[in-house]
């Protein structure tokens, strides 16, 4: 009679482990959250704001997008423009996802939303935007580096997610080195449109 306790709790337990399993929504996300570093080099949170007069330029760049579309830097001339360096393994790309749709709606007609992905497919990429509600497009740059190259000394290669915002002069107006804060990005973008 013991023994058919304590198996009837184990598979309780088991069960009700496999159902909090089954629940999670994100297990890379979770373990940036966790703050453990695993599987990314993550930057520090770091904001940077450029004065009027000092912001970084960048590189005139093209590429293709996931859904093969080609893409010009010259066509953001005259416009607000945010930039996210991403890719779908990346805890804390996953983790500020929602975020990123979530603004980019807020701002529609007034900035321009373009991710940069630097390591999938373009499956793969189309997966994680369908998973996140993303309808931005991102520059599959994982080939080519082009656009990474373009912003060299603005936005390093090891700090994945960063994000850029550029003002309509095409000058790099602000720049978040790892996961965004929506709060913090919000201002920064309304910073530009407002000038």
């Amino acid at each position: 009679m013991k023994l058919a306790k304590f198996l009837k709790a184990g598979v309780v337990a088991s069960m009700t482990v496999a159902l909090l399993v089954g629940c999670a929504n994100d297990p890379l996300a979770d373990q940036f959250r966790a703050g453990d570093n695993k599987n990314y080099i993550a930057g520090d949170g770091t904001v940077t704001e450029f004065a009027l007069g000092s912001r970084p330029s960048y590189e005139p760049f093209a590429g293709v997008t996931e859904s093969g579309q080609a893409l010009d830097s010259s066509a953001f001339a005259g416009n607000v423009v945010v930039l996210n360096w991403w890719y779908a393994a990346c805890a804390p790309c996953r983790a500020e996802a929602p975020d990123l749709a979530m603004l980019s709606d807020e701002f529609a007609g007034a900035a321009e939303f373009i991710g940069v992905n630097v390591r999938d497919t373009a499956e793969t990429a189309l997966s994680f935007d369908r998973a996140f509600g993303i309808e931005f497009p991102s520059i599959m740059d994982a080939q080519s580096g082009t656009v990474s190259l373009a912003f060299t000394g603005v936005v390093s290669p090891q700090a994945v997610p960063t994000t850029v915002v550029i003002d309509r002069d095409g000058k790099v107006a602000s720049r978040i080195l790892g996961r965004i804060e929506a709060s913090i990005l919000r201002t920064l973008i309304q910073t530009v449109v407002d000038e």
